[in-house]
């Protein structure tokens, strides 16, 4: 389906649902901020951009203090709380609604898809034993949360996402060389690697998967490419731990 162009919070608002026409509402904060409402992606205003991702990124109920206080933390409360009324005002523009308030709380709507939450949700099974090929794919490959914001709330929420995926991937590889499903994990490891490539267990998943497979000139590869990545950047060797893998691999093969 062929997405509109730009429709604004006020456009939207003032614009009727066809008959047939989706209402689904999903909000992107993996690589870019993106909010669609059905075939429609709205231009979101900055300000509104934050509070959605705010909300989104804690995915329950905030009391309104504490979201006026950590969006608007250059002026007073009661500027900042003035600004949050303003923003959310701003929100009763978007149809179908995307925040549900109380006289004390915020949350985003529980009918708003968030992706990062999909993201988590897909992570959580690969920790716990998924090796479904698209489970681990998505998790390995997603992109970064809002790479270009520089608040300290979502560097923190940036971080914890991208450790949990590499945990999950690391637990997914690893059922996946157990399985014999070497490819597969090389595949998936070599997401984790261009995530954190000085990640020691990632690298070593890769080399592994590489040497069960056959290929020991890209395992050789990946090794000097991880050597010579740790020793610009850190100063350091590989650890024993990989140099026995692959030193292993090549005695066996003699």
């Amino acid at each position: 389906m062929t997405r509109g162009q730009g429709s604004s919070l006020r456009q939207r608002a003032g614009s009727a649902t066809s008959p047939g026409e989706s209402s689904a509402v999903r909000l992107r904060l993996l690589g870019s901020f993106e909010l669609d409402v059905g075939p429609q992606r709205l231009d979101v205003p900055p300000h509104i951009q934050r509070l959605l991702a705010f909300l989104a990124l804690h995915d329950r109920p905030l009391r309104r203090a504490y979201v006026s206080g950590r969006l608007w933390l250059d002026v007073s409360q009661k500027q900042a709380s003035a600004s949050l009324r303003t923003a959310l005002w701003r929100t009763r523009l978007i149809s179908p609604p995307v925040v549900e308030t109380t006289s004390f709380d915020l949350a985003l709507a529980p009918a708003v898809a968030v992706d990062v939450s999909e993201v988590a949700a897909t992570a959580a099974r690969c920790l716990h034993g998924s090796l479904d090929a698209d489970d681990v794919d998505a998790v390995a490959n997603a992109d970064e949360l809002l790479p270009d914001w520089y608040d300290d709330w979502v560097f923190e929420e940036r971080e914890h996402l991208r450790q949990v995926r590499l945990l999950a991937v690391d637990a997914a590889c690893e059922g996946l060389v157990a399985s014999g499903r070497y490819r597969e994990a090389a595949t998936a490891a070599l997401g984790a690697v261009a995530a954190d490539p000085l990640r020691e267990t990632a690298r070593s998943l890769l080399i592994t998967a590489y040497l069960e497979s056959g290929n020991r000139a890209e395992a050789a590869r990946q090794l000097e490419d991880y050597r010579a990545r740790l020793e610009s950047t850190l100063g350091l060797e590989p650890s024993p731990r990989i140099l026995d893998l692959v030193r292993m691999f090549g005695q066996a093969s003699d």
